[in-house]
Parts: structure tokens; sequence; C-alpha cells
């Protein structure tokens, strides 16, 4: 079974991933490390390092079918939450939709979302009950509370039920240093390192502290159940922050500790009541406060010791060095220094220390661009004017020598051209590798889901060939499918279909863009098929509109022995029809069999289709409907072999193409066309139209058409 864990490298969801592979689950984690840290996780899981509003999420929905989804991912200082409301909102809000659409549109079976007791605000009945009044008073809170109004929707719209969790003050392993369950990790921080303690207010204010290990419990637990609705996670119990210090110091020994005044705002008193998921889940915490500060101390002492074996290692690698920083002022000034001792040891006259400079104030603004070549232009016209008060001039006078000023001139003027000119490109090339790394990291995430899709294919076909069950030919029908080419697998599935469910006939129709039929792009060619099926038709809209494959039980008039809609979440894309099955393998069996096939066929389908779309733009002349020779050759290949093993018959219509009148003949060929035919180039200059699923006579007409559009085009394979 298949887990995803939002946030699964923080402190809450590296416990849970934890529980969840000891217990036999795949585990994926989606984390943007805001918080998290990869090192909390040692075992084997699939990565995805990508927020969770992020559009990325739906490629890894699609490409998974998740069992379980748990969302822990969130924004979770209440401060920050206060400083910053709107990102606030985009992480826990905007964030939980996301998932939470996901996790309906791709049919997960579970889904848990953890909310927090400061939904409840400074509500003083203890212990607090699901049913008290939630008032919270940071923007942390308010967004919790529209996360479990969210939750609470889903199910009323679309009968889809989550469980909802609202933590007590959570500690343990790998903790942090924000919120409140953040002050136990503090506090043990402060002890293990001989400081102080400072606590604010008297320290009589009481917190429910719960061990991170039963949350994870509880959280595992609820997945293998029929549990819904919203549920306290708690102890309930109250403990505090001076019986917490006292715990802490039987472990460590006496501590300092410092009072301060109270903040402004804290509650005084907290303690959720756990009634309700004892008795609905039968779970109860398994940690006493003392043996979670225990677990939690070592962690810490191991941490610190790992710290200062690694700080030697980590002061090294600190920031660059001063030379690296200063080395094109250093060489600015070093190439400078070298004209300056010609000029004043009267190696060179003053017109060539003009020739000098220039190409001086030239190369440096080449090799570093805008500042470096202003920083020139002032060093080249200051020896200029050393210069010239050493030949006796006075400063006065310069201001009034035009040689002197076409001099100064020319400096400024190659000094801002080269320097403006460099900085601009230099920019452009920022702009130009920003872009490349944004498409580079798409290039990354879509490659890691592929080769991740691939490993799955390895599993799943060694899986069904160890059964030893008839089924092991689904080996050969994923070897069939492993393509990414659409046209290919429309093909391939009516073979696939045929040997494997031993049917005669099987048509395949894809939908049609108006959204009003479906257009038939393959048949077995066994018998005549429609070429079009109306979506109004009532037998069609049983077809599209189950979830399962269809059966013919009634015995339908003109509607197939089984048929599957195949689609991409909401998106309808193609229908699979078969027929003329033989009398013995009308079995549940063979409905199992069309279904894992039929399956396995979308799956195959939806990958090809949204690779396609990623790389349209490469298969098409730019701006036009007319496909590169390479990509028409192979429909066009594809074509021939269906006609050579089903007779499924196509027409090769040729014409020679008018750069005059280019975009019109296009335009005109396109109306005149359906969708599953196509207009491509060949290298001999020539216009090709191929027609799928078409007689001779129904192409001398088309052909007929568009003569009287003055677009000449003949018949020059197909039925001859």
């Amino acid at each position: 079974m298949r887990v995803l864990i939002t946030g699964g490298y923080g402190f809450i969801g590296s416990h849970v991933a934890d529980r969840y592979f000891k217990e036999g689950y795949d585990v994926f984690i989606l984390d943007d490390l805001s918080t998290g840290n990869k090192e909390h996780i040692k075992f084997k899981h699939k990565s995805y390092i990508v927020s969770v509003e992020d559009k990325k999420c739906e490629e890894i929905f699609r490409s998974y079918h998740f069992d379980v989804v748990i969302h822990l991912a969130a924004q979770v200082s209440v401060m920050k939450s206060i400083l910053d409301p709107k990102r606030d909102t985009e992480i826990n809000a905007v964030g939980l939709v996301n998932i939470l659409s996901l996790s309906h549109k791709y049919k997960v079976g579970k889904f848990i979302f953890a909310s927090s007791a400061a939904v409840y605000g400074a509500n003083e009945q203890l212990p607090l009950q699901e049913t008290n009044r939630c008032n919270p008073i940071s923007p942390y809170g308010m967004s919790k509370w529209l996360g479990e109004s969210y939750c609470e929707k889903w199910r009323e719209l679309y009968s889809y039920e989550s469980v909802v969790f609202r933590f007590s003050n959570v500690y343990g392993p790998r903790q942090g240093n924000t919120g409140e369950g953040g002050v136990i990790s503090t506090f043990l921080e402060r002890i293990t390192e001989g400081k102080y303690l400072d606590i604010y207010g008297d320290g009589e204010q009481t917190r429910d502290f719960i061990y991170v290990g039963d949350v994870a419990d509880a959280i595992y637990r609820t997945s293998n159940s029929n549990l819904s609705g919203i549920y306290n996670l708690s102890t309930n119990s109250e403990i505090s922050i001076n019986e917490l210090v006292g715990l802490m110091e039987e472990l460590h020994g006496e501590t300092e500790v410092a009072y301060t005044a109270a903040k402004e705002g804290d509650i005084q008193r907290s303690s959720l009541s756990n009634e309700k998921v004892v008795n609905d889940l039968d779970w109860s915490p398994m940690f006493s406060m003392k043996r979670g500060l225990e677990q939690t101390y070592e962690w810490i002492k191991d941490k610190k010791t790992k710290q200062t074996s690694e700080k030697t290692v980590t002061s090294s690698k600190k920031a660059p060095s001063l030379f690296k920083q200063f080395q094109p002022y250093i060489e600015n000034v070093l190439v400078f220094s070298v004209i300056a001792w010609l000029t004043l040891a009267n190696q060179v006259s003053v017109l060539n220390i003009v020739d000098f400079a220039l190409f001086y104030i030239l190369i440096i603004g080449v090799i570093y661009g805008n500042r470096q070549s202003i920083i020139a232009v002032c060093l080249s016209i200051g020896l200029l004017i050393f210069e010239k008060i050493l030949e006796g001039r006075e400063l006065i006078s310069l201001t009034y020598d035009t040689s002197f000023l076409l001099q100064v001139a020319l400096f400024l003027s190659i000094g801002l051209i080269v320097g403006y000119s460099i900085e601009r490109k230099n920019n452009l090339l920022k702009e130009q590798k920003s872009k490349l790394e944004e498409h580079e990291d798409r290039y990354s995430f879509l490659s890691d889901m592929h080769a991740e899709m691939r490993e799955v294919k390895k599993e799943l076909q060694l899986r069904v060939l160890n059964t030893g069950d008839g089924l092991g030919k689904i080996h050969y029908l994923l070897k069939e499918l492993d393509t990414l080419d659409p046209e290919r697998i429309y093909l391939n599935s009516i073979d696939v279909l045929q040997k494997m469910m031993k049917v005669k006939k099987v048509s395949i129709y894809k939908f049609s863009n108006d959204n009003a039929s479906y257009k038939l792009v393959a048949d077995s060619g066994s018998f005549k098929s429609s070429a079009t099926l109306k979506v109004e038709d009532d037998y069609v809209q049983q077809i599209a509109n189950k979830k399962s494959i269809f059966v013919n039980k009634t015995l339908l008039p003109n509607a197939p022995l089984m048929a599957a809609c195949l689609s991409n979440g909401e998106e309808k894309i193609a229908l699979i029809t078969i027929d003329d099955l033989e009398f013995e393998h009308i079995s549940l069996y063979h409905e199992n069999l069309f279904k894992i096939i039929t399956e396995l066929i979308e799956a195959a389908l939806v990958r090809a289709l949204h690779f396609q779309s990623l790389s349209e733009q490469e298969h098409f002349l730019a701006q036009s409907p007319v496909l590169k020779e390479s990509v028409f050759q192979k429909i066009l290949q594809t074509k021939r072999e269906a006609y050579t093993k089903f007779q499924i018959p196509y027409l090769l219509l040729e014409g020679m193409i008018n750069e005059e009148t280019f975009i019109h003949d296009v335009t005109e060929i396109s109306k005149e066309i359906d969708e599953t035919d196509y207009i491509g180039e060949s290298n001999e200059h020539h216009l090709l139209v191929l027609l799928a699923n078409t007689s001779k006579q129904a192409g001398e007409q088309l052909v007929s058409r568009l003569s009287e559009k003055g677009i000449v085009l003949k018949l020059v394979e197909g039925e001859l």
C-alpha cells in the first residue's frame, strides 16, 4: 500500500513516515524543506521537493494511486503568521485545498489533516472538547480552522470523508524551537548547554503535552479504520511549566531559572479531552511525560555530540575568500599601475598613453563589466591630468583645452559603451540561465517521475510473471504499451485485447473536441464498426458515466458486450469496446481481465498524451497545425501497419505547397477533415493529408470540395 505524507521531512512527519515504513507501506514524501530535514528519514522512500500549493503536485497524484494521504505540511509559527498572514494562508489554506482536491480527484482512500488546538483560542472550558466553540486568536489558528471547514465541505459537496486531528502540544526527538511544543526542546537545549531557563510569568501556566510517537501511532491506526470527522489528539492532562522543569532537573541535574513578565495574550491553562478518539479508535497514549522527556533528552545529547564533531568541518566551509571578492579591483589596479609606471618612467609618450588607456578601458570593461570600466575611466583621466601637470600645465587651463577634453570624452564614451554593452550581455545571460534552470528543474522533475514509473512497471512485471498465472501475459501487454506515441498505443491496444481476451471485434473511439461524440480511431476490422458514437445515445452515456467497466448484461440493442471509458481524472479521453466474445469466455475472470488491461491502456495513454502536450511545439511547424515530416511519417507508418494487420482503411493525399496561400490552404483543409486526421509536410516541399478510417469515395469527395476552393490534392496511397 502507498502513503503520501506532506511535510514528511518535518518533526511530526518524519515520525509518521517511520511508523508507516515499519508497517510495510511504500512511503512517498512531499516537502519543500522550508523547515524539514532530509536527514530525518533513513529508509528507502520516494521524495518530492515541492511546495503543497505547487501545480506539480498533480503529476505525483496522477502517477501513483495513493491509499492514504496525510497532510502535515504547514506553517506552524504563530508569530510568523502574525507578521506574514498572507504566506501563512497560502501554505495552510491554499496548500490544503490543493492536496485535498487532488486526493478526491484521484480517489485516495483515506485523507488525514493535521489541525491544532489553536483553533479553540482562549477558551477556559477545560478540558476542551470537539464540540466547544472555536475562536482562534492568531492567523495560524484561523488558517487551521479554515482547513477544517474545507474538509467538512468536501464531505458535504463530494461525499469525501476525511479525518481531522487537533493536536495538543506535540514534543519529542527532531523537534525545532517553534510552537508551544518547542518549549520542551528549547529548555532541554539550554540545559545541555549549561544555560539558565527563561520562564514567562510565574511558571504555573499549564499545557497538554503529547509525545510524537503517540501521535504517529494514532495516525497509523486511523488509516486502517472507518474513522471520520474531527478529533482531539492529546493526553487529556495538564502539567505546569514549573513541574516540567522539575522533571528535566531529575534527568540532568539542578539548573538556574529566571522568571520574567508574562507574555501578553498568553493562555494560562490548556488541556484537550481525548475521550472521543479513545472510544472511537480504541487508542490511548503510551508514553508518560517522564518517559517522553527521557527519549527527547537522549536525542538532544546525541545531536550535541554530533554537532561538536562536525564543527571544525563546518567552520572551514564559510564565506568565499576575500581575494575572490576583491579580485576584479586588484587586477584593475595592477594593470593601471603598469601603465602609470610606463608613463612616469618616461617609457611612452602622452599620445601612446592615450592609446594604452583606451585599450586598458576596453579590456577591463569587456572582462568585468560596467563598474570596473568606470573605475578604469576615472583612473585613466587621473593619469592624463597628472601627465599634463608634469608638463607644466595648470589645472584651470585644461578646462578649455579642446584636445584634453576630447581625450576625456573619448575615455568616457568608450568606458560607458563597453561597460553598458557587457552589463546588458551579462543580464541577458543571467535571464537565460534562470530560464534554463527553470526548464532543467521541470525536466528533472518529469524525468524522475518517468524513471520511477519505469521502476514500478518493472516491479509489476516481475510480480505478475512470478505468480505462475495466465496473467503473466500482461508482461507482453506492458511491452506493447511502453511507448509515448498515442497512435501506436491505439494500434497496439487492439492487438493486445484480441490476444489476451480472445475476442474478434475491438474498437477504440477518441473523445471529440466538441464533447459531442466519440470518433473511431482504431478497429480490429473483423466487421464494420460505426465511425461515430454520439454522446447523447443512451448506451454511450451508460458506458461513459460508469466508474468501472460496462458489461451489457441486460442485452441493450446496438451496445457492445463490454466497454470501458478511458479518462484522465474528470477529462474523458477515449472509449474501448469489445464484441463477439466466445460464450465460454463470458465470465467474471474475463471481466476482471478486461478491467486490468483497459486500466493499463489508460495509464499508458495518459502518460503519452501528457508527454505530447509538453513537446507539442517540437511536433508542428511554427504557428500551424502542420506536423513536421519526421512526426508525420511515424503516424503514417502506424496507419500502414494498422491496414496490414486489421485492414483499417486510410488515405494519403498530396499537393504542392503554395507559399503565398499556405496559411489559407491549411486552414481550409483543417475545416474539412476530422480531428482524427493529420496534415503534414514532406521533404519534397509537398503538403500531405492523412485521412483515418476513410473510404476512397469519401476521399474523392473531399478532394472535390477542396478543388472548388482552389486547393489541388491527389490520392497517392490507400484504396487506389
